[in-house]
């Protein structure tokens, strides 16, 4: 246990995934621990307004899509009527509730103290939490900050009324508008733009690059933005907004200022250009801390900052912000925090974009290989080759392996379409454990199921080896 000078052993700023792993870790090393929330919700932005309920979104997006397509098919009678925002983020609220109470639940089997208020640092192991209660003083041996991030809002957010939102907004939003743009064509920003072009929406698509997620496969990344076009995704690459103002004649509109010269009227508009660390209210510098020109915090291998007392995980300190990951980094940085030996995180973890088509991808792109001169051999295999893409209608996923050359080791997996993110952790395991060609070419795969894709690809790879 810690001195007893200090009421904790461990305090984690943030309830989200990095601040709750870690502080079960702790908890189950038998140490005193506390969380301090500020939101409504116990899980923080990932529970809050982040993945759970966009991901949920998602799911309401698809099965209103499948409703629609449906009738026109003839399979269902009557013409679905065009959904209303309150009837696709109906189901949200009730999930976002069930998995607050999950964390609640394990937060409070391992006897972890849930503080809910502001935090902000007095010194390295005093923090100050301030709450509609009043002001709380706690002391604590070691600090984890995993406060994680927010949206960058656009310039001039206080005078576009309801016309633009951010991440944040989009599953309390109010109505559901006829057009779309959409600023930025990250993850987040190309989730949304699939989302509600499924359903409908005339959605434009904005961003300064040539192309959008540039650290995927760029044959992925080719098909999935030939299919969002299918959608009548509108894009426009390697444009700047300059500025963006509401227009309320003859109804409230965005109207989006191109750098160009173009303009983009729109009924609304989500502006995705990115996050910044959540840190600007801890008053780091009492700690001995700084962040960097977007709220990040920067730790060694350890996930230590420069005090050697505090720790930081999960979106605060950046790459690769995601839940599955920064879960991991919060467990490790408790280990490391109290002397536990803790083997570090696998180089090579699942990475899941949530569009309509997912996407997923574990390994190296084609690109990076290419670059580091690594000769590799592509298996392919498309969803309408495989009997369970033609049951579930998907006759446009793609799927691809990469394996080395002479050694055949597997390289990479890279996959849109339909249970993209479930089926590649087949491929993480056997990269995991150094497995290659010859284990797809000699396995059994359960037929019909999307899995076969790994069979098929396989023997394609093979083929062009021969």
């Amino acid at each position: 246990m810690a001195d007893a000078q200090y009421e904790f052993d461990l305090v984690c700023i943030g309830s989200g995934p990095a601040g709750q792993r870690g502080a079960v870790q702790a908890a189950k090393l038998g140490r005193r621990v506390a969380v301090i929330e500020r939101r409504r919700t116990v899980g923080g932005v990932c529970i809050d307004t982040g993945t759970i309920p966009s991901k949920t979104f998602r799911e309401a997006v698809i099965a209103t899509a499948n409703a629609q397509r449906g009738a026109r098919h003839g399979s269902l009678t009557g013409t679905p009527a065009r959904p209303t925002a309150e009837q696709l983020l109906a189901r949200v609220s009730s999930v976002v509730q069930r998995e607050e109470s999950i964390v609640q639940q394990q937060l409070q089997r391992n006897d972890i103290v849930m503080i809910r208020g502001d935090a902000t640092f007095k010194d390295a192991h005093t923090i100050i939490v301030a709450s509609e209660e009043g002001r709380r003083e706690i002391t604590s041996d070691k600090v984890l900050i995993a406060c994680g991030t927010r949206p960058m809002a656009p310039t001039g957010a206080d005078t576009l009324g309801d016309v633009v939102m951010t991440s944040d907004e989009v599953c309390v939003m109010k109505r559901l508008s006829r057009t779309l743009a959409v600023v930025g064509a990250g993850v987040i920003g190309i989730e949304y733009a699939s989302m509600f072009a499924k359903i409908g929406v005339e959605v434009t698509l904005i961003d300064k690059r040539p192309r959008p997620l540039e650290f995927l496969d760029h044959e992925i990344v080719d098909e999935l933005v030939h299919q969002m076009r299918n959608n009548n995704v509108t894009f426009r690459f390697e444009e700047v907004v300059d500025h963006i103002e509401a227009s309320a004649d003859p109804s409230p509109r965005a109207v989006i200022h191109l750098q160009s010269g173009k303009r983009i009227i729109t009924d609304m508009a989500l502006f995705s250009v990115g996050r910044v660390g959540a840190t600007d209210t801890l008053n780091l510098e009492a700690a001995g801390l700084c962040a960097d020109d977007r709220g990040r915090l920067k730790v060694n291998e350890a996930f230590q900052t420069a005090a050697p007392n505090i720790f930081a995980a999960g979106d605060v300190i950046g790459y690769p912000s995601l839940a599955a990951t920064s879960s991991e980094q919060g467990r490790l940085a408790a280990c490391h925090a109290f002397g536990r030996d803790a083997r570090p995180m696998a180089a090579h973890f699942p990475v899941g974009i949530y569009a309509i088509p997912e996407i997923s991808m574990v390994g190296a792109p084609e690109h990076e290989l290419t670059q580091q001169r690594i000769p590799y051999e592509v298996g392919v295999a498309r969803y309408r080759e495989i009997a369970r893409g033609q049951i579930l209608e998907d006759d446009s996923g793609l799927f691809k392996m990469l394996f080395h050359r002479e050694t055949r080791q597997l390289l990479g997996v890279h996959a849109i379409g339909t249970g993209a993110t479930e089926l590649i952790h087949i491929g993480q395991a056997v990269i995991g454990t150094g497995g290659g060609l010859d284990y797809f070419l000699e396995t059994v795969f359960n037929y019909p199921t999307l899995a076969e894709c790994y069979k098929v690809a396989a023997l394609d790879a093979a083929n062009k080896l021969a």
